[in-house]
């Protein structure tokens, strides 16, 4: 029951906010609304999605996380340059992602931990070898590796909290809400702190929007809604989970420069138009890749 009312907040809060955005367009018609509407539209499909992937049978989860990672690899191959003698390897890519996913599934945790980071770094470059091209041999396969961790393994570790818990699903899926949920409301609080009190440039070349006083205001507004959260949703007691906070806060703001980065040497400012109004799946992926992993170990090792 607790899961089904964190959703139903959810949802009155998307609720609001599109009556919100409603008002807005009917009261302020010289102001151009368009991409706030987007975006409103689009967080519709993303929380009912998620919502779906949250209280659906275990399998049905991991199906649909399997499918976030197989689009956002897909998404992420259509930025780099890949040769022609890269269509095997990036097939085997391809092929990983239910391999990895049935691993979480059986719970072998072993396997799962050291398949993409071991088995896969080593085999992708042997299986490029023997095509027998040596151009821009090792940007490539250093770009498909980053692709394979960041949009395979890095993102799995949400499924991984899912089954966490053998015994109580419903523990698991309140842990992927706890971090999902906290992830995207420390991108909203930094982005607002920056937008109303930001003078200081964190990293200018790379992300000009990012600030102290963003970074500073998203750590502590993320840090007391983890404190108030984590006793509900969690098995965190409070001091843990102010860590919690400040592990998503710092990790998530991480995720989201290093995404910009590669955004910038790419040369493009959204990584795709998947979902309109946000960019690509990449652009709201990119704090998550970061969280996800941090959150789940210090979980795992604390309390499983």
């Amino acid at each position: 029951m607790l899961l089904q009312k964190s959703l139903l907040v959810i949802f009155s809060l998307l609720l609001l906010a599109t009556i919100i955005n409603g008002l807005l367009v009917c009261l302020q018609k010289n102001k151009d609304w368009r991409e706030l509407t987007l975006r409103i539209r689009t967080w519709w499909v993303i929380v009912i999605l998620f919502s779906l992937a949250l209280i659906s049978p275990c399998w049905l989860g991991l199906s649909f996380f399997a499918l976030v990672s197989f689009i956002a690899l897909k998404e992420y191959l259509t930025l780099v340059p890949a040769r022609h003698a890269d269509r095997m390897p990036i097939l085997w890519m391809f092929i990983t992602i239910p391999i990895n996913y049935w691993l979480i599934g059986i719970d072998w945790y072993g396997l799962f931990i050291v398949f993409i980071p071991v088995y896969m770094f080593l085999f992708l470059p042997a299986r490029m070898v023997i095509a027998g091209d040596t151009r821009h041999f090792l940007r490539t396969v250093s770009q498909l590796q980053w692709g394979l961790m960041t949009t395979v393994f890095a993102f799995s570790h949400v499924a991984c909290l899912l089954v966490l818990p053998n015994d109580k699903q419903q523990t698991g899926a309140l842990l992927v809400l706890f971090l999902v949920g906290l992830t995207e409301f420390n991108d909203i609080t930094q982005y607002l702190w920056g937008k109303s009190l930001g003078k200081i440039k964190i990293t200018p070349k790379v992300s000009p929007n990012k600030t102290l006083a963003g970074l500073l205001g998203g750590i502590g507004s993320t840090t007391i809604a983890a404190m108030l959260l984590g006793s509900i949703l969690t098995p965190l007691n409070w001091s843990m989970a102010i860590l919690a906070g400040l592990i998503i806060s710092v990790s998530g703001f991480c995720g989201d420069i290093v995404m910009s980065a590669i955004k910038r040497d790419i040369g493009i400012k959204d990584s795709g138009t998947l979902l309109p109004g946000h960019g690509g799946i990449l652009d709201r992926l990119d704090s998550l890749i970061f969280t996800a992993p941090v959150f789940f170990h210090f979980v795992r090792y604390f309390y499983y």
